[in-house]
Formats: C-alpha cells, sequence, structure tokens
C-alpha cells in the first residue's frame, strides 16, 4: 500500500466496526478501484477511554455504539478559521469600543473597516507574526490616506482626481513583492471610505483615532491569537539544495565517482522545492532589495549546480585522469557546505572555501595540458561550468545574507544590483514597470480607471451608500474578462440571497439593537471562515449580512438597505465587468506567452553574437557585461513579472500542479497541438544561461587579446550557435500568442546534424566550452518543452 493510495482513499473511507471499541476492522476504497482492508486504530477524544471504563463500551454514553476517529477539519478551513478569529476579535473589539463605549459611530466604522480591510479584504500572506510587521508598518500609510481622502471628498472631481490618482500608485506597489501586492486592495479602501460626501474635516480626528485603534487591535491579534504553522523559508529551501550538492560532489570525488539513485532523487527534490511556484508567497524572495535579489540569484545558481553536478560529463574517469577534476570538486562540496551554514545563521568553519574554489577555478581556467584530448577538453569545460555555478551561488549566499557588505566579491556585471543602495533598486524595478507591456502596469491602469469611474457615478447619480459601488468594483474586478464575467455572475447570485436575507431579519427584528448586536460576532467569524474558503458567492451574502448589522446599530435600518446594498453591488460590479473586457481582457495570459517568446528571441541574438565575436577573437576585458546583456535582461523582468501574475490567475478545472498548465489543454496557456504542460520557469532560467554562458566566455578577469579560432573551429561554432539560436527561435515561436504560431513541433535535437560532438582539428579550450555552454542552453530548450528526460532536477 503506498501513501499516495492511501490519501486518495480517505476521500472514500467507510469504517465497518466489527470487534471492540478502539481497533476497528476498516475498508478503504479509492476512485480508481484501488482498495485494502485492515484494522486501524481509532484516535478517541479525552474522556471516552474513561467512560469505557465505567461500562461504556462505546464511549459515546451508551451501553454500545460506534467509536468515531476524531474529525479534524481540512487544512483550508482550519487557516480561514484562525485569520477569522483575528479579523472578528480586532474589528468586533474596536467597533463596540467605540459605539458603546464612547458613543461615536464615525470611530466604531472606522475601526470596524479598518481591521477588515488590512486582513479580510487584504490577501497580505505569510504566518500571523510575519503579517502583523507588515500591517503595522502600513499604518501610517492608513492614516495618510484618510486624511487625504478626507479632504479631497469636498467635491466629485477631487474625490474622483485622488482615487485615479492613489489607485493607480497603489496597485503598482505590487511590483515590490507579494507583500505591498496583498496591501493595496486593503489601502484602497482606506482612501474609499472617506471620500464620500459629508465633507467633514471636523471629524477627521475620529476617523483616525477608529482606524489606528482597528489597526493595533488587528496587529495583536495577527501576533498573538491563534499563531499559524511555521513554514520554511527560502533560505533554509536553499540550504537544504545546497547540502544535496555537497553530498553530489562528495560522491564524484569517491569510487565509484557516481552519484546514487537516492542523491539524484533528493537533488532533483531540492531543486523543484526552489522553483517559486512550489514556495509560499510569503517565502517568495519577490522584492526590489539586495537581500531579496540575492537570495532570488541563490535559489537559481544553486538550482544550475546541481543540474551541472547530477549531469556530470560522460564517461567519468575518475581522478586518474581528470587533472584538476578532483581538486574543484572537493572545493565545490567545501563551498556548499558554507553556503548551508551561512544561509542558516551560522558562522563557516575556519577558511574561506569560496576563495579555495576561486583559486581552484583560476587553475582550471589556465588551460589543461598541451596536447589533451578532445574528450578532455570537453571535462575541462563541464569542471569549469560547474566552478563557475558553485562561485555564483556562494557569492549571492553572501549577499542574502549580510546585504552590500557580503558584496565584497561580486562580480560587477551578474551581481549589478550588490552595492546599489535601496531607493536606486526601487527606481530601477519601478521604470522596467512602467510599460504597457508590464502586467503590473496594465493591472494598476485597469483597477484605477474603474475605481474613477465608479466614484464619478456614484457622485454624479448619488446612490446611497455609495462606498459600497467602489468596494464592489475593488473586489470584483479581476485580470481577465473571463473570470470577472463568472465571478460577477456568483457574487450578484449570493449578494442577492444575503439581501433577501436581510430584508427577512430586518423586517421580523425591526430596530432591537440588541439583536444585532448579538448576532454580528458570530456572524463575522462565521463570514470570514466560509467566505475565503467556498468562494466569491459565499462571501457576498455573508458580507452582505455583516455590514447590514454593523450599519444596523449605528442608524434605524430598514429593508431598503438590502436593496441598497444589492445595487451597489450590481453598479459596481457592472463597472469592474466594463474595464475588465476594455483593458487587457486576457490578464497575464497571452502577455506570459508574449514575453517568453521576446525573451527567447532576445536569447536567440545573444547566442548569435556570443559565438560570432568568440571566433572573430579580439581584445577583451573585465567590463560590466557582455554586449546584449541588458536588453535581455529587462525582457527577463517583463517575462518574471508576468509568470507571477499568470501564477495567481486560476486556470480552471484541467488545472494541474501549481505552476504549469493543465496537461491537454489548447487554451491561453498553451499552444494547440503540444502535449506537455509548459515549465516557464525553464524558459527563465534558460536566458539566465544565456546571460552567464555569454559573461563567462566574453568578459575576462582581466585585459587579454583573444586569438581568432581556425577555419574548421570557426565553422563548426559559428553553426552550432546558430542551430541552438534557430531552435530557440521555433520554440518561441510556439509561445508566441499570435495567429501564425506553428502547430507542428520540430524536434530540437539531431545527432546526425547537431555538431555537438564533432572534435575539429585545432579546436582550442575555448570551443569546448562554446559547445558545452550551447549543449546546456539546447537541455534547457529541452525543458521548456517538455522534451527533456524527467529525471533532471531542474525539471
Amino acid at each position: 500500500m503506498t501513501s499516495a493510495h492511501f490519501g486518495a482513499a480517505l476521500a472514500t473511507m467507510r469504517p465497518l466496526v466489527s470487534r471492540t471499541p478502539d481497533i476497528v476492522s476498516a475498508t478503504i476504497e479509492s476512485a480508481d478501484g484501488w482498495s485494502w482492508t485492515g484494522e486501524l486504530q481509532v484516535d478517541r477524544p479525552p474522556g471516552r477511554a474513561a467512560r469505557a471504563g465505567r461500562g461504556d463500551p462505546g464511549g459515546m454514553g451508551g451501553t454500545g455504539g460506534v467509536p468515531w476517529a476524531r474529525v479534524r477539519l481540512p487544512a483550508a478551513y482550519r487557516a480561514a478559521a484562525r485569520r477569522s478569529a483575528r479579523v472578528t476579535v480586532a474589528a468586533g473589539a474596536g467597533f463596540y469600543l467605540f459605539l458603546y463605549g464612547f458613543g461615536s459611530a464615525e470611530a466604531a466604522i472606522y475601526a470596524l473597516f479598518a481591521a477588515v480591510s488590512l486582513a479580510g479584504l487584504s490577501h497580505i500572506p505569510g504566518t500571523g507574526r510575519q503579517r502583523a510587521a507588515v500591517v503595522a508598518r502600513l499604518l501610517p500609510v492608513s492614516l495618510v490616506l484618510i486624511t487625504v481622502g478626507t479632504y479631497l471628498s469636498v467635491q466629485t472631481w477631487t474625490a474622483t482626481t485622488g482615487m485615479l490618482l492613489i489607485g493607480f500608485a497603489l496597485a503598482f506597489s505590487a511590483v515590490g513583492g507579494p507583500r505591498p501586492a496583498g496591501a493595496a486592495p486593503g489601502l484602497q479602501l482606506m482612501y474609499i471610505l472617506p471620500s464620500f460626501p459629508p465633507y467633514d474635516p471636523g471629524s477627521l480626528g475620529s476617523r483616525l483615532a477608529g482606524a489606528a485603534v482597528g489597526i493595533v487591535f488587528l496587529v495583536l491579534a495577527e501576533r498573538f491569537l491563534l499563531p499559524d504553522p511555521p513554514t520554511v523559508p527560502y533560505r533554509e529551501l536553499a540550504a537544504r539544495a545546497a547540502d544535496c550538492a555537497r553530498r553530489c560532489a562528495e560522491e564524484l570525488t569517491e569510487p565509484p565517482y557516481a552519484i546514487t539513485d537516492r542523491t539524484l532523487q533528493e537533488a532533483q527534490a531540492a531543486s523543484t522545492a526552489l522553483r517559486s511556484s512550489q514556495v509560499p508567497e510569503a517565502e517568495r524572495p519577490a522584492g526590489p532589495s539586495v537581500r531579496d535579489r540575492g537570495l532570488t540569484h541563490t535559489g537559481l545558481a544553486t538550482r544550475t549546480l546541481l543540474g551541472r553536478l547530477t549531469a556530470p560529463p560522460q564517461p567519468n574517469p575518475g581522478p586518474a585522469g581528470s587533472g584538476l577534476g578532483p581538486a574543484v570538486l572537493r572545493a565545490v562540496r567545501d563551498t556548499a557546505v558554507e553556503t548551508a551554514d551561512r544561509l542558516r545563521g551560522r558562522a563557516p568553519d575556519a577558511g574561506d572555501a569560496h576563495a579555495e574554489l576561486l583559486r581552484a577555478r583560476t587553475a582550471l581556467a589556465a588551460g589543461p595540458d598541451a596536447g589533451a584530448s578532445p574528450a578532455a577538453l570537453r571535462r575541462h569545460a563541464a569542471m569549469l561550468e560547474l566552478a563557475d555555478a558553485a562561485l555564483a551561488m556562494s557569492t549571492a549566499a553572501a549577499i542574502a545574507v549580510r546585504g552590500r557588505a557580503g558584496a565584497a566579491q561580486a562580480a560587477p556585471g551578474r551581481f549589478w544590483y550588490a552595492q546599489k543602495r535601496a531607493p536606486q533598486l526601487w527606481w530601477r524595478r519601478m521604470a522596467g514597470h512602467a510599460s504597457a507591456r508590464s502586467v503590473c502596469f496594465q493591472n494598476a491602469v485597469r483597477i484605477s480607471m474603474a475605481l474613477a469611474a465608479a466614484r464619478v457615478i456614484a457622485g454624479v447619480d448619488t446612490l446611497p451608500h455609495g462606498f459600497w459601488v467602489l468596494l464592489a468594483t475593488l473586489t470584483l474586478t479581476r485580470t481577465t474578462v473571463r473570470q470577472t464575467r463568472s465571478t460577477v455572475r456568483v457574487a450578484l447570485t449570493g449578494t442577492l440571497i444575503g439581501a433577501l436575507i436581510v430584508a427577512a431579519l430586518f423586517t421580523l427584528v425591526g430596530t432591537n439593537i440588541a439583536v444585532y448586536a448579538a448576532v454580528l460576532p458570530p456572524l463575522m467569524l462565521f463570514a470570514f471562515t466560509l467566505g475565503p474558503v467556498k468562494g466569491v458567492g459565499w462571501a457576498q451574502a455573508l458580507f452582505t449580512l455583516v455590514v447590514a448589522l454593523a450599519f444596523a446599530q449605528l442608524a434605524p435600518a430598514t429593508w431598503q438597505l438590502a436593496e441598497f446594498r444589492l445595487l451597489a453591488v450590481l453598479t459596481g460590479s457592472a463597472i469592474g465587468a466594463v474595464f475588465g473586457l476594455l483593458a487587457w481582457p486576457r490578464g497575464a495570459q497571452d502577455e506570459l506567452r508574449r514575453s517568453m517568446a521576446v525573451l527567447l528571441r532576445g536569447a536567440a541574438e545573444n547566442v548569435v553574437a556570443t559565438t560570432a565575436q568568440l571566433a572573430a577573437g579580439g581584445v577583451r576585458g573585465p567590463v560590466t557585461a557582455a554586449p546584449g546583456h541588458h536588453s535581455l535582461m529587462h525582457s527577463l523582468v517583463m517575462a518574471e513579472a508576468a509568470y507571477a501574475q499568470f501564477q495567481s490567475e486560476p486556470r480552471g478545472l484541467a488545472a494541474g500542479h501549481p505552476g504549469q498548465d493543465p496537461k491537454g489543454s489548447t487554451g491561453p496557456h498553451e499552444p494547440a497541438g503540444q502535449r506537455s504542460p509548459q515549465d516557464w520557469q525553464a524558459t527563465l532560467m534558460a536566458a539566465h544561461h544565456t546571460l552567464w554562458g555569454a559573461d563567462r566566455l566574453l568578459v575576462p578577469p582581466e585585459r587579454i587579446v583573444a586569438p581568432p579560432l581556425e577555419l574548421e573551429p570557426t565553422a563548426a561554432v559559428s553553426r552550432l550557435g546558430d542551430r541552438v539560436a534557430g531552435r530557440m527561435l521555433l520554440v518561441s515561436a510556439r509561445l508566441d500568442p499570435s495567429g501564425d504560431t506553428p502547430q507542428d513541433p520540430v524536434p530540437l535535437r539531431d545527432p546526425d546534424l547537431d555538431g555537438f560532438d564533432e572534435e575539429p582539428p585545432g579546436a582550442p579550450r575555448v570551443y569546448y566550452a562554446a559547445v558545452s555552454w550551447l549543449d546546456a542552453l539546447m537541455t534547457d530548450l529541452e525543458r521548456i518543452t517538455g522534451e527533456a528526460a524527467p529525471a533532471s532536477p531542474d525539471h
């Protein structure tokens, strides 16, 4: 019986009690027809065993009965219940404190919505402690937004202009990573709430006091109430991958000089764990800071190192015929140990493994012995790539842990960010996304225009509770028109059901505020638990009840409040649907494919230019980066942003593993005729490998004069470079969402024509270094299209 069978079968488990209250005979059946029958130990709640000893054999309070295992809620419900409890405590405490303690309805409503907006409406990733730190930093920002909204509410046009500008700025802050992106909707609400009449600057003090208390209560609740289970930090994931790299290097330096199957599987799992689609949002190093960029670079370099270690040059000659190979492998092993210790916050052992690896790499770069065979030159090129990957991992880890202080040995091109200050990095990130091709820019334009239009309509038509119109627009507008349309339909149904319940409740209860005050807290707990799990329909129905019961305590309410709520949601959702249709209706789906296609076209140009310069020779020096580096890097930034949004958009019922497209789909994520899902991160890695290889071949550590290659090596490397670039263009065309996308895939490799095995006479070691780089790029293309062997750790 496998754990996969057991886990799949638990959903259809049928306990069949046959003997005793503590051991039950059970049959477990899975959906695929597999079954298992055996005995299970029942985990009974405390107290039943004592009752069983008093003559209650079933432990159920009677003479018999059926023993049941203790029921555990699914993980999604447990997480939602913990968050719901924190929101309910914070929002309810502030609301009741000001409404019934101080008699301030203005402060009460701001305390309520401040907590709800930053915990219920926002999606700030992380554990309770991590969210508490983020919310605490958002307190002054929230107070500023409330102040600005209060003063701009004097006229509809001033409030609308403020909504357009502030809405864009807050939505565009998503370029800073998942935490700013998650907090943006809640901050939007901090401006929306005071931007409606009456224009009353005199109430600003009450508004600020209520919001401040609500946010402080939320910080305390997030920090101390029902803590979330800890997650594995990205630094620990990278450290575990470095441990795997150490084991791989050790096995390659000892007989039989090969990696065992178990270590290969561990390396594959460690490499996969570093993919962003496998990492919790709160742990992804997606920010523009030096440390975040360094940590991202660490993960990528470690995945590259594992890929190089698990695909050593074949056949492996062992220590006798490998020259400097054993010394490099031992230095790689020690560097991996040092990197893992540094990432875990431990002081590395005495010695400098990075410096030792650098010395071994320098000796390796001096070249193999004169007259070395082509096989030795190939192994030499592979060992050089291995050493470079380990050095990149070590340097990036030092930057990730120590910031700019760890960048003393960083190369200016590959680690361009290491010596820059935070404002420069933020400016570079924002300037890079100030384009219509950026999904962050697209989202900011879409939501800010929708909110501004909603503010105009709510102000001109003087809709009752116009705040609800903007709230509906904010919460129901999605990044694709199809998603918005389906969301609006379900939301309207949920709101209608909620409105009918509110109307009936107000008709029956009338103005008995005590009933509303007693029902609101458990209703909030119920709403914020079921809403996130059950979907937008449940969320809108329950939230309609919550806001109705809250406003019923502020002023006498009738069934017409439910009518106003339904009208507001209908208006706001219609506005969101219109702007979802007009502004980039397909979201990140087309943009992802387009940006990946542009990325591969840029990589193809870089490959051709690199092989041409390599063949021509000339004067080379330690410049910042090889030609074409900056344009390809900009394309890489755009592609990474599109990939990040694509991960947040639903794939439909056919979606498979997180981060991948549905297998067999011919929808917008996968070109028709393509049978295997795209590994989008492999496309990003191919671009990084292109940059790294070009820098390694064309940017020496000191000024040199490189002689041109002889005629036959020049023809061979140029032909091979053109072939790899041509295959990049073919894959790019398959990814491009335009109408002329090729339908029939072309095999990437053809051993009879590729030329990877050619050994032209007089070819120097730089020729074999270029061949090794181009071969690795072809492997990256195979990962993109699904043609690579599944055993590769990067796949």
